[in-house]
């Protein structure tokens, strides 16, 4: 059973992104109020989720959340400071995009920098114990899968409509007989050894 509110705040914020382990494409990060009362038998960590799931909660994460906002840190952002670095980056984006100041943070992971003087805790697993980090999750996921998507008609050689951006043995093929993209991350070791992906 997941956990509606963590601090008893009123305007306590979950926070998680979506794409870090990704070779290309921005990390998107969700931030999410909910009234502390929300209850859903069906959310959790989205990476749990079918993606007809993902979609149907995203629709309800939008109508019931009192706040909710969506961020990128573009891949040239990530080359740039590190994809740690850009996952909290992504996450300070988000809540500057909520309509309030938040009161707490709650952040999924085990690290996090600071955002101003509001107070934060760090949840290991906490998109699959807390909604609100469970629903920043599935607005972050669904917002990155959709953007992959429409990518993917311009650049159909690498396959992100399947993959988002993630090493598939598919995508890292295309990589060596296509070369990069301008979406992809040059300081990630995009290509393996040839025998890795021969196996």
């Amino acid at each position: 059973m997941l956990i509606a509110n963590h601090s008893g705040k009123l305007l306590e914020v979950g926070l998680d992104e979506a794409g870090r382990g990704c070779l290309a494409g921005p990390v998107v990060a969700g931030a999410v109020v909910l009234p502390q009362d929300y209850f859903h038998p069906l959310l959790t960590d989205s990476k749990l989720l079918t993606a007809k799931q993902r979609e149907q909660l995203r629709e309800e994460i939008c109508r019931e959340a009192l706040f909710w906002a969506v961020a990128e840190v573009s891949p040239q952002e990530i080359d740039e400071i590190n994809i740690l670095n850009a996952s909290f980056l992504a996450m300070h984006r988000a809540t500057d995009g909520l309509a309030i100041s938040p009161e707490y943070l709650l952040v999924d992971g085990n690290r996090f920098t600071p955002y101003k003087e509001v107070p934060h805790a760090c949840m290991v697993k906490g998109d699959s114990r807390f909604y609100n980090i469970a629903a920043a999750s599935v607005l972050a996921k669904t917002h990155r899968d959709q953007l992959m998507h429409d990518l993917a008609s311009h650049f159909p050689a690498y396959k992100w409509e399947q993959n988002a951006g993630y090493p598939t043995k598919a995508h890292r093929t295309a990589i060596r007989e296509y070369g990069v993209s301008p979406h992809h991350r040059l300081t990630f070791r995009l290509l393996p050894d040839l025998a890795a992906l021969e196996l």
